[in-house]
């Protein structure tokens, strides 16, 4: 692999990252996981050929290779959070994960502050929940825009932390644990992280893979307002990372379009009976839901995206033969955000034919070859279906 990766997730996300990664990391030489957006609320489930199984939040998919992580500076980190995942890494069998990551110093932090004040957000909106997965990621972003300069970041001192955190507190107006408190757990966080100024070394050893989190679907300027993200989730963050380098962009979708939480789902099918180990209905984000393929969006996504040059194909053996290739009432394209998600929400599905050929079928709908196809969910599932992209 003589280029660095960009996976993507082109649906509402949900589609497996965390397993094209994980695979790409146990047969390809990856130097690194770069991270380029989100942050805690992320839930990538990787399950190894002997079962261990961990869901990656703020560390790569490849971790229980061996890959080193490093977050860029699009995330948003939890240092208590991440605390919490390292545990849970070790347990498994990883003697030292955060000797396995480093974080960029300009990376905002997600605070006990910014949860609070989003999960009372999204409490506030009853009915109307956009489906945050309430982790304060969103929150944080908020804050950083309406602050500047004044949002807490990993490589703060820890003076200026200190001043940080109480104005933050103030001004979000929430309870929680106290300033000192908190300035402790991030200072042992930084000593036990490496935090660096720049992405440019990892690069230069060798390649790469770029993770992303969520969906291209819940892109924050290409998303169907409210249900989106505060994140950019195409491949944009990583070819800003990477300064005109080369990387293969690799686009993650399932045989049928899942999406956890409220919003539009045009081809969602509750009669569908679909096995789902690792997600479920979750007190913030809302219900999973699953609906047929729908091509309409995915090409969608493709092309704000700015294109791809491969798909990995997840669930190939799931019993699914239904491809959305048309809505009645509904073009993604045309007019404001708003009238877009008003236009979604009520349009009507069209099928065609029963698929057979699910690789065959979504590289004709979307015009870019399947890379890889996988059967499961460990790497010794995926098989390599075009050999010239790899």
């Amino acid at each position: 692999m003589s280029e660095h990766v960009i996976v993507a997730d082109l649906g509402y996300g949900d589609a497996g990252k965390g397993t094209v990664v994980d695979w790409l990391c146990a047969t390809r030489p990856v130097h690194a996981v770069i991270r380029f957006n989100g942050g805690a609320q992320a839930a990538h489930n990787v399950v190894l050929p002997d079962g261990r199984h961990h869901t990656f939040a703020q560390f790569g998919s490849g971790t229980l290779r061996g890959v080193p992580t490093h977050l860029s500076r699009f995330v948003v980190v939890d240092p208590l959070a991440l605390s919490a995942e390292a545990a849970h890494l070790e347990r498994l069998g990883v003697p030292d994960p955060f000797g396995l990551i480093t974080v960029h110093r300009d990376c905002l932090l997600a605070t006990p502050y910014h949860v609070e004040a989003g999960r009372r957000r999204e409490l506030a909106r009853g009915a109307e929940r956009h489906g945050s997965c309430g982790m304060g990621v969103g929150e944080a972003m908020a804050y950083s825009l309406s602050h500047g300069s004044l949002a807490p970041r990993a490589g703060d001192s820890p003076a200026t932390l200190t001043h940080k955190l109480g104005l933050l507190r103030e001004a979000l107006g929430v309870d929680g644990p106290p300033v000192a408190d908190c300035v402790a757990a991030y200072r042992a966080f930084a000593s036990r992280v490496r935090l660096v100024d720049s992405t440019d070394e990892l690069l230069r050893r060798g390649p790469v893979v770029f993770e992303g989190a969520q969906g291209v679907l819940l892109d924050e300027n290409h998303g169907f307002d409210p249900y989106t993200t505060w994140s950019t989730t195409t491949f944009a963050n990583a070819l800003e990372l990477l300064g005109g380098a080369g990387a293969l962009r690799l686009g993650v979708l399932r045989t049928y379009t899942p999406r956890h939480g409220p919003g539009p789902l045009v081809t969602e099918d509750p009669t569908l009976e679909l096995p789902e180990p690792h997600n479920g209905t979750g007190p913030w984000q809302g219900p999973f839901r699953v609906g047929h393929f729908d091509a309409v969006a995915h090409r969608y996504a493709v092309e704000v995206a700015g294109g791809v040059d491969g798909l990995a194909l997840t669930h190939l053996d799931a019993p699914v033969s239904r491809l959305c290739h048309a809505y009645e009432g509904g073009d993604l394209r045309l007019g404001d955000r708003a009238t877009r998600t008003a236009r979604l929400l009520r349009a009507k599905p069209v099928y065609g034919d029963a698929v057979t050929d699910w690789p065959a079928a979504v590289a004709d709908a979307l015009g870019a070859p399947v890379w890889v196809g996988s059967h499961g969910p460990t790497s010794a599932d995926k098989r390599v279906l075009t050999p010239a992209l790899g």
